[in-house]
C-alpha cells in the first residue's frame, strides 16, 4: 500500500502527516501529488466532497514554494468563509515543521482593514473568497502579478454561486501562473468552458465516477404526502435517537420555520440561511461543531463549505430542484471512512426526479416505510436502556447515597422503579404517539393517483378549449362564470387578476404565489397564465389558505383578487362594492 513517503514529498511534510496519523494517502492525493510536484502541471481533479482534496493541493503548494520569497506565490480560490478557513487551518498543521512559510486567509464578514495588514507583513499563500479578493485587487490591497499557482477548490460550487464571472476575472489578473489546479465533485459544462479557457493540457484524474454516490453512504427514501412531510421529518429524527446530522429545505422560509417549530417541541436544533449575520453564523456553526446543537437546518446556499466531522444522517426535507446538489448534500455525511445515512422525503409527484437521482448517481436507494408511533416509542425506549446500562457511575461518591436511595425504595419493586424511570423519560413520546396515523401512501393510493394522473391529459385539453372559448366571451360576467369549470378531483381552481403584463413568467409567479401563502409547490396543479389574469389548481385543503393570502393584498399599487372559480361565486370577477372591507383598508 502507498504511503506519503512514496509519493516523494519533503521529509518534513511526512513528520507532520505522520503526527497527524495520515499514513496512507486517500485515493485523490495518491494520483494527484506526483503531478503537482513539478507546479508545471495544469491539473484537473474530481472527487467527491470528503476524499482528502485539501492535503491532494496543500501539500505540494508547500513543497514547491519559496520560503525565502515574501510575496504571494500560490493562490487557492474557494467558495466559502468556512471552507477557506478550514484550508489555512489543515495547511498550518502540515507546514508544522516548515519555517518561514505564512498562509493567510482572506474572506467576507471579517476586516478587511485586519487582512490588509496581514497581506503586507510578508505572505506565500492566500487563500480567499472570490468576492474578498476581487476587492483587495480592486483596492490594490494584493498583487497577484508574481502568482504562480492557482488552486480552484470545489470550483462546481463557485459556479453554482454565481462567481464564473469572477473566476475568470481572478484567472486573467494571474497572468504569470505556471500552473492552475482544478478540484471538483462534479463536472458541469461550465466548468469545462472554463478548463479549455484558461488551462493547458490539463491532466485529469477522476476517483470514481462522477456524480456517483459516496459507496459508505446509505441512500433511503419515505413517500408521503405533502400535508404530512414535516409530521414525516419528526417521526424520522424520533426514530434515531443519536442523530447528528443536516436538515436541508430549498428556502430560507422553511428553514426558519421548522427550525422554530422543532425547537418549541424540545429538539436542540438551529437554523443555518442567508438572513444570518457572520457572528450568528459562526455561533450557530459553534454550537453545531461541539454538539451542543443536534440538528443544523439549512438552505443549499447557507450550508456551502460546512465541513463538519461525524455527521450521521443527511436529511432532504425536500429534493433538491437540481439534480447536482444531492451529491452535494448527501456528501456532508459518510466521511473519512465513517458510514453515513441520507434520507429523502419524498413526495408521490417527485418520484420521477428522484429516479431520475438514483440513475444518475449510479447507486441503489432504499424505500423506508414512515415508523410507526409504536416503532418510535420502542426504538426510543431501547435506546434509553443502552444509556442507563453504559452510564458512567465510576466518578463520584455514589455510594454514600446507596443506602438512602434502598431505604426510600425498600417498598417499591424493581418492576416499579423500571416503570417510573420510563414514565419520567418516554411520557412525551407516549402522548404524543398514543394515535399516531398511518403516514405511508400506500401502493393503492399511488395507484389511484396514477390514473388521476393518465386522466389528466385529456381533462387539460377539454380544460384548454373550454378555456379558449371563455377568453373570447371575457367582457361578460355571466358567461365568465359559465366558462371555467372544476379542475380534477380533489383540486380546487383559483381565479387571480395577475398575468404576464404584470411582467410574471410562469416560473416567476409560481414562486411569488408560493411566497405569499407559504405552501408548497406540490399542492399547486396546473397554472394557466393569461395578459390580465390566471387560473391556478390547487389541492382543496390548501384553497383558503393561498386566497386569504393574496386576496386583498397589494402588488405593484393594485389590489389582488383571487377567488375559488369553482365555488358559486364570480370566476374571476370581484367588484370592491360587493366585497366587505377588511380591517384597516
Amino acid at each position: 500500500m502507498m504511503t506519503f513517503e512514496g509519493l516523494g514529498i519533503d521529509a518534513r511534510l511526512i513528520q507532520a502527516t505522520n503526527e497527524l496519523g495520515y499514513v496512507n494517502p486517500t485515493a485523490i492525493q495518491e494520483q494527484a501529488i506526483p503531478i503537482l510536484l513539478s507546479g508545471t502541471q495544469d491539473f484537473i481533479g474530481l472527487a467527491q466532497t470528503g476524499t482528502g482534496k485539501t492535503a491532494a493541493f496543500g501539500l505540494p503548494l508547500l513543497h514547491i514554494i519559496d520560503a525565502a520569497a515574501k510575496y504571494p506565490q500560490a493562490l487557492v480560490v474557494c467558495p466559502t468563509r468556512e471552507l477557506c478557513m478550514q484550508i489555512v487551518k489543515e495547511i498550518e498543521l502540515f507546514k508544522k515543521y516548515m519555517t518561514g512559510i505564512s498562509v493567510v486567509a482572506v474572506y467576507g464578514g471579517a476586516s478587511i482593514g485586519l487582512q490588509i495588514r496581514d497581506l503586507k507583513r510578508g505572505v506565500q499563500i492566500v487563500v480567499a473568497t472570490p468576492g474578498r479578493l476581487i476587492d483587495l485587487i480592486e483596492r490594490k490591497a494584493i498583487n497577484l502579478e508574481q502568482i504562480k499557482y492557482v488552486v480552484l477548490d470545489e470550483a462546481d460550487e463557485m459556479l453554482n454561486m454565481g462567481f464564473q464571472d469572477d473566476i475568470e476575472f481572478i484567472l486573467k489578473n494571474t497572468p504569470k501562473r505556471e500552473s492552475t489546479w482544478l478540484f471538483s465533485a462534479t463536472m458541469p459544462t461550465e466548468i469545462r468552458k472554463v478548463s479549455k479557457k484558461y488551462m493547458k493540457d490539463p491532466k485529469e484524474v477522476i476517483v470514481g465516477k462522477v456524480n456517483t454516490a459516496n459507496k459508505n453512504i446509505d441512500h433511503q427514501y419515505y413517500v408521503t404526502t405533502a400535508q404530512h412531510r414535516y409530521d414525516t421529518l419528526k417521526r424520522i429524527i424520533d426514530f434515531n435517537p443519536g442523530i447528528y446530522g443536516i436538515i436541508f429545505t430549498r428556502t430560507k422560509l422553511d428553514a426558519q420555520e421548522i427550525s422554530e417549530r422543532l425547537t418549541r417541541e424540545g429538539y436542540d436544533i438551529d437554523a443555518l440561511h442567508g438572513d444570518l449575520t457572520q457572528g450568528q453564523r459562526d455561533k450557530v456553526m459553534g454550537q453545531f461543531r461541539d454538539k451542543t446543537l443536534q440538528l443544523l437546518i439549512a438552505t443549499d446556499v447557507a450550508a456551502r463549505g460546512i465541513d463538519v466531522q461525524g455527521i450521521t444522517h443527511v436529511i432532504n426535507f425536500e429534493l433538491p430542484d437540481d439534480i447536482e446538489i444531492y451529491t452535494h448534500r448527501s456528501g456532508r455525511t459518510g466521511r473519512a471512512g465513517l458510514q453515513g445515512i441520507c434520507i429523502s422525503i419524498v413526495h408521490a409527484k417527485e418520484m420521477y426526479k428522484f429516479k431520475q437521482i438514483e440513475r444518475i448517481n449510479n447507486s441503489q436507494f432504499h424505500k423506508m416505510d414512515i415508523p410507526s408511533g409504536k416503532d418510535v416509542c420502542r426504538k426510543q425506549f431501547f435506546s434509553f436502556m443502552d444509556k442507563l446500562l453504559s452510564a458512567d457511575i465510576s466518578h463520584g461518591d455514589y455510594e454514600t447515597y446507596v443506602p438512602m436511595l434502598a431505604e426510600k425504595f425498600a417498598d417499591v419493586s424493581k418492576e416499579d422503579v423500571l416503570k417510573r424511570v420510563a414514565a419520567m423519560e418516554f411520557d412525551r413520546f407516549l402522548k404524543y404517539y398514543e394515535h399516531a396515523e398511518d403516514l405511508n401512501v400506500r401502493e393503492r393510493d399511488r395507484t389511484e393517483r396514477g390514473k388521476r394522473e393518465e386522466r389528466g391529459p385529456e381533462m387539460g385539453r377539454r380544460r384548454e378549449e373550454r378555456s379558449r372559448e371563455g377568453a373570447r366571451g371575457e367582457g361578460s360576467r355571466g358567461e365568465a362564470r359559465t366558462e371555467y369549470t372544476r379542475g380534477a378531483s380533489g383540486y380546487s381552481r383559483l381565479f387571480v387578476n395577475l398575468g404576464t403584463k404584470d411582467g410574471f413568467f410562469k416560473a416567476s409567479f409560481l414562486q411569488f404565489v408560493l411566497d405569499m401563502s407559504d405552501l408548497k409547490k406540490e399542492v399547486l396543479g396546473k397554472i394557466d397564465m393569461r395578459d390580465m389574469n390566471s387560473w391556478i389548481e390547487i389541492e382543496k385543503g390548501a384553497a383558503q389558505q393561498m386566497i386569504r393570502s393574496l386576496d386583498g393584498k397589494k402588488y405593484k399599487g393594485r389590489s389582488i383578487r383571487m377567488n375559488d372559480a369553482d365555488s358559486g361565486g364570480p370566476a374571476g370577477f370581484s367588484s370592491d362594492r360587493s366585497r366587505r372591507p377588511r380591517r384597516g383598508e
